[in-house]
């Protein structure tokens, strides 16, 4: 059996040297790629000697399966080193160039080989790339075992691969690495003769550039290195100004339509709700710059206003709709102080749920019950012939009582007596819980939809 990383189908010796010299001479970060386990750097939960990818490539025993992370992350080393690892031939093949074709091809020269008795390890490279047809070409050799499918991608799987086949294959999730293992192969790659080989130094400051600018990218880490170190003479050592001049302008990782959006958007809710300033300040700039709808933010400011204030302060909603409306009239980049003191006066607010969870409440009893008519009494009575089938008749106008309330319920009979809305304990809603109990029909008995 083959083994080690084999050349995807139709390559030939031309192509295999092409590979040898891109790895001797190609990008540091492709230079610096590791080769085998023992240089493997982060994902310790997966590839640690208990985690369960680190056990599985020890025992030669990989499952089908996809390694969903941001860039950066280790997925293709982690594929590579599987490959070196394995008694399985190992087939490589890239959503972005491969045909139906040329997955059919490789599926069948699998079939071939299971045949003889050989195993096929089959990665596909960003495989969120991959169409319908493509990855059902995929399912029965996976289902059946004729190949161990291992795919790579950095958008959710759950949402860009067929529920078929990611049903029939484990996800591990990579995240990005930490300071610490960036640092790790950062040192690496100047003393290493692969890499710079002691060609320049690098001042602590500028290392601890390097690392942040990354983001817990290592491929982002080594070609910023690379970029410094070509600006800096032989024997010299790297400064912070040769890292910033090779940095440029920052590149935010921010998907508008993936994950990047959908949890940060989520952080920044959570952290107005939660009464942190700070958080919800930096949520929105990570925003703001990874270069999102600022109407979309807006909305969910005016959202948190009702959802986690309501009226422990209604202030809040005039505060979060006068945002809005400056988005529409200023925009960006000046709207931007906009949204920061709106969310920063949600984030400080008193909160309440309640008046969420009485329209809740309410709906959920109508999705139950079924609505009724309002009594007869409150039924419009202006239009033609209204008079004539009762409506309005009793009704009491409050204004006329000496106190301006009306002793009775205004519910439905069936209704009456039910509480939606329970005040909470906090801000300008817990003044008036004693009004609303003086207010309040005493209950006689109706449930309560809480």
């Amino acid at each position: 059996m083959a083994k080690g990383p084999v050349p995807p189908p139709g390559d030939d010796l031309f192509g295999a040297l092409v590979g040898q010299r891109l790895a001797e001479g190609g990008p540091l970060a492709s230079r610096m790629r590791p080769r085998d386990r023992g240089e493997l750097v982060g994902q310790s939960p997966l590839l640690g000697p208990d985690g369960f990818l680190g056990r599985a490539i020890a025992e030669d025993r990989v499952p089908s399966l996809v390694l969903y992370g941001p860039p950066g992350s280790g997925k293709t080393t982690i594929a590579r080193i599987i490959a070196t690892s394995t008694q399985a031939n190992f087939v490589e093949l890239s959503a972005t160039q491969a045909t139906v074709a040329d997955v059919r091809a490789a599926l069948a020269q699998a079939r071939d080989r299971l045949a003889g008795g050989g195993r096929t390890v089959l990665f596909i490279d960003e495989i969120h790339r991959f169409n319908k047809s493509q990855q059902d070409a995929l399912l029965p050799a996976v289902e059946n075992g004729v190949v161990t499918l291992i795919g790579a991608t950095t958008e959710n799987p759950y949402y860009e691969v067929n529920s078929a086949l990611i049903s029939r294959m484990r996800v591990m999730v990579l995240d990005r690495l930490a300071d610490g293992d960036l640092g790790t192969l950062v040192d690496r790659a100047l003393a290493d003769p692969r890499g710079l080989g002691g060609r320049v130094g690098l001042g602590d400051d500028a290392r601890r550039a390097v690392i942040a600018r990354a983001g817990g990218d290592a491929r982002s880490a080594l070609n910023l290195l690379e970029a410094a170190a070509l600006a800096t003479a032989d024997g010299a050592t790297i400064d912070v100004a040769a890292v910033e001049g090779a940095a440029g302008g920052r590149a935010i990782p921010y998907d508008r339509a993936g994950d990047a959006h959908y949890d940060t958007i989520s952080a920044f809710i959570k952290s107005m709700r939660g009464s942190d300033p700070d958080a919800a300040v930096y949520y929105l700039a990570v925003m703001i710059a990874g270069g999102e709808d600022p109407k979309f933010i807006a909305r969910r400011i005016v959202i948190a206003a009702s959802e986690d204030v309501g009226n422990a302060d209604p202030q809040a909603l005039v505060v979060a709709a006068a945002a809005a409306r400056a988005v529409e009239f200023v925009g960006l980049p000046e709207c931007r102080m906009n949204l920061a003191q709106a969310a920063i006066y949600i984030a400080l607010a008193p909160k309440s749920d309640a008046s969420y969870r009485a329209i809740d409440a309410a709906l959920a009893h109508i999705e139950r019950s079924g609505p009724d008519r309002p009594p007869v009494a409150l039924r419009d009575a202006s239009r033609p012939n209204a008079r004539h089938f009762g409506h309005g008749d009793g009704y009491r106008n409050p204004h006329r009582s000496a106190d301006g309330v009306l002793d009775e319920t205004l519910l439905p009979d069936r209704v009456a007596g039910t509480r939606f809305f329970t005040p909470g304990p906090r801000g300008v809603e817990a003044d008036r819980a004693a009004r609303l109990a003086a207010l309040r029909i005493p209950d006689e008995g109706a449930p309560t939809p809480f």
